[in-house]
């Protein structure tokens, strides 16, 4: 029962699914922390797997950029393939200066510019927030490996280069921690189909002091944030 933008077969994915949004990251979590990985789509080069961590069934399926993009796949990976929990791990823009390069923020909640969970709820505001269960697990799995998180809320974005800069003076008096672009769509999607949801993001640049690391860094780092986000699945 392949869909229009996954290949796989019933049962190919695991209940619970760790999304990035470079189908090569996907591959290299596959690659180096899942055994008898197993790659189960390629459709469109956006890469998914299925393996064992520390002897629990997990698959890794990249998203893509951006809420529409992350939304398709999200979607039909929860009605069609059966999955019950997803964790986005992904790059994220600092906003304060006392968040740094490669820090890890929780994702308590993800405000947006775009329009997808007002159209899911009326054309109202959504408050688009993380199950607390997942949230928690992460925290506390954070804390028994001896890493840092910083938790609160992110903001996700529909444009990577924005024509309004004065909204990051905005999000930083508000305490928004990091720009990101999926999120808050990933939140409100799994409040409309019963599945639960939580983003991990690591700091890949800094809007403020111009800092930034590399798409190879990005793309081959971060083992804090994947390292969570493993350890968080195989407790759900």
């Amino acid at each position: 029962m392949p869909t229009p933008h996954i290949g796989a077969q019933p049962g190919d994915f695991a209940e619970t699914v760790i999304m990035p949004g470079d189908p090569l990251r996907a591959q290299l979590i596959a690659e180096t922390w899942l055994s008898d990985a197993r790659q189960v789509t390629s459709v469109r080069n956006m890469f998914g797997y299925t393996g064992h961590y520390k002897g629990k069934r997990l698959s890794i399926m990249a998203h893509g950029m951006g809420i529409p993009s992350a939304s398709i796949y999200a979607t039909e990976l929860i009605r069609e393939y059966g999955v019950k929990n997803i964790i986005r791990v992904g790059s994220c823009g600092a906003l304060s200066t006392d968040v740094k390069l490669r820090d890890v923020i929780i994702a308590m909640g993800a405000s947006t510019d775009s329009k997808v969970n007002r159209m899911r709820f009326m054309d109202h505001d959504f408050a688009a927030i993380a199950d607390f269960d997942l949230l928690q697990t992460a925290v506390n799995v954070a804390k028994t490996q001896g890493k840092a998180v910083r938790v609160g809320n992110v903001f996700s974005a529909d444009l990577f280069y924005t024509p309004q800069p004065q909204m990051f003076d905005v999000m930083e008096k508000m305490k928004v921690l990091a720009v990101e672009m999926e999120v808050a769509g990933l939140y409100g999607l799994a409040a409309e189909f019963g599945a639960r949801a939580l983003g991990i993001l690591t700091v890949s640049d800094h809007i403020r002091t111009g800092e930034a690391t590399t798409a190879e860094e990005r793309q081959k780092t971060f083992a804090d944030m994947i390292e969570i986000a493993l350890d968080t699945a195989i407790q759900l």
